[in-house]
């Protein structure tokens, strides 16, 4: 319902808005804010994807929890779409959007209300119950034993010409 709401909205809100605004400052003043805001959004998503990029592959190459990263991107991501739709509402948001302490606060109001289940990470999977009784996963504190042999693989001569130049 609030899908249908929004799509309803939105484009009635970017209506009212270009013809209060066309009518204030005329017509080409309010086509030219539109391609600037446009070109000026792509330039900021832009930079501000590079700089989420670049924490992602922190994240990852640290091995640390990629989530606020990932909703970062992902939230410049949705900017970059609201900016390139042509509308004073839609720029607003997606400017709003590109704010780090305005992302920052949507990933923490969206954390607060969603329960991870499982994740995987490395190999290793975990679960989360949401029911305190359940308490720790199985084999999370056990050891294996075992035993390893290394198993070496023939290793073929280097002296010996390659068939590339067998004439």
């Amino acid at each position: 319902m609030w899908l249908f709401i929004a799509f309803l909205a939105v484009p009635v809100i970017e209506i009212a808005l270009f013809i209060q605004v066309g009518g204030a400052i005329g017509l080409w003043p309010t086509l030219a804010i539109v391609i600037l805001t446009a070109v000026m959004g792509t330039w900021l998503v832009r930079t501000q994807g590079a700089w989420a990029m670049g924490n992602l592959r922190k994240s990852f190459s640290e091995l640390d929890d990629p989530t606020e990263p990932l909703a970062h991107g992902a939230m410049i991501l949705v900017a970059g779409a609201l900016l390139l739709t042509p509308g004073f509402f839609t720029d607003a948001v997606g400017f709003a959007l590109l704010m780090p302490p305005v992302r920052l606060a949507v990933f923490r109001y969206l954390k607060a209300r969603i329960k991870v289940q499982s994740f995987s990470m490395g190999g290793m999977h975990q679960t989360q119950h949401s029911h305190p009784s359940h308490g720790r996963d199985r084999g999370q504190d056990e050891v294996i034993d075992g035993t390893y042999s290394e198993v070496e693989t023939p290793k073929k001569p280097i002296d010996s010409p390659s068939g590339w130049t067998k004439h």
